[in-house]
């Protein structure tokens, strides 16, 4: 049966997604026809959904961190089948000079950015069936659940922060912030050999910290420099991963690094924006890096797969218990904005 229409979530406005109907694209050589299984509801469109992120524009038909199953392939696709699973990486030009490095497109219209012809932005990740190029995918094992073979987007743009900030094994590094991403930032370093100490304030994401076997402070009750302090020695950490973005924050990173040749990761983004202040002397004689990451390369997918692949990064626990089939997109949205949240999965 050929399929000729796809079912897809939609932002219309502030607090409101909907489901909508278009003609499905068609499927040209270098592309691959998707049954999409599921999509993780990301930061980036909640904080939409509440309101927070206007400036993407409407009607915005979101999503990134989506895993779905081949049905078709175009006449030129040689690596991908029908019956394969696959996760979804960016969307890229493919023909530029950083797509052929493969260190990132010039031409990037992932996201907000990429406009249909129909008016719509985004990349219809909640959407029952999707028109990718196969250089957008990436082939998944076949037993991960759906919705943690989505992971492979968030834990690359991980495995790109990580590279950034070139972590070695035996360093202690330290996560503020045990959700989503600070949590998949821990697992990450601690496979590539690293001490993780994870501090957090939320009662839940702490009892999710300790139950994935990491060291954990929590906030509330002891502070946070003073026994990062304690359990190095005095020494501090080798690396400082921020995966909550808040002024505090910012602030506390100087103290829970080492005295000289600290790193810190600024891996969060939050609206409106954290302030940053510091006297440059102290970067200058303390010789810290700062160091931002966004976004991740055709080799950070690539890792991020195998991490999934072969059980390195579980992903289990940061899925939410409740899951939303398409026609409950609202509901979804309404759950993933509850602060504390892990991911929401939306149900293809």
């Amino acid at each position: 049966m050929k399929i000729e229409k796809m079912r897809f979530g939609v932002l219309t406005e502030k607090g409101h997604a909907e489901v909508r109907e278009r003609a499905l694209p068609p499927v040209g050589p270098e592309d691959v026809l998707v049954k999409q299984e599921a999509c993780n509801i990301c930061t980036t469109d909640y904080q939409q959904w509440l309101g927070q992120r206007e400036g993407r524009g409407y009607p915005m038909a979101s999503g990134h961190e989506s895993s779905g199953i081949v049905v078709e392939t175009g006449e030129d696709v040689k690596d991908l089948k029908p019956g394969d699973r696959v996760a979804l990486a960016y969307v890229t030009c493919g023909i530029c000079d950083g797509c052929k490095r493969g260190t990132g497109c010039s031409n990037n219209e992932i996201g907000p950015k990429k406009v249909s012809g129909d008016g719509y932005r985004g990349m219809f990740a909640y959407a029952d069936y999707a028109v990718r190029p196969a250089r957008a995918l990436i082939k998944m094992r076949k037993d991960l659940e759906p919705g943690e073979a989505a992971f492979m987007e968030p834990l690359a743009a991980v495995v790109k922060g990580l590279s950034k900030l070139r972590v070695q094994p035996l360093e202690t590094v330290v996560v503020v912030g045990a959700g989503t991403m600070g949590l998949l930032n821990a697992q990450a370093a601690r496979a590539l050999g690293c001490r993780v100490i994870v501090s957090e304030l939320m009662e839940n994401k702490i009892k999710t910290a300790r139950e994935m076997g990491f060291e954990v402070i929590d906030g509330n009750v002891t502070d946070p420099v003073e026994e990062v302090k304690r359990l190095t020695d005095g020494k501090g950490a080798d690396a400082v991963i921020l995966a909550v973005a808040a002024t505090a924050v910012n602030r506390q990173a100087f103290e829970l690094v080492k005295k000289l040749d600290g790193r810190i990761l600024y891996f969060g983004a939050a609206y409106p924006a954290p302030e940053l202040s510091i006297d440059s002397n102290v970067i200058h004689y303390r010789r810290l890096e700062l160091i931002g990451t966004f976004g991740a390369d055709l080799a950070d997918f690539c890792t991020a797969a195998d991490m999934l692949n072969q059980g390195v990064v579980r992903v289990s626990a940061l899925i939410e218990k409740n899951r939303y089939p398409l026609d409950r997109i609202q509901e979804a949205f309404a759950e993933a904005a509850v602060p504390g949240k892990f991911r929401v999965s939306v149900l293809l």
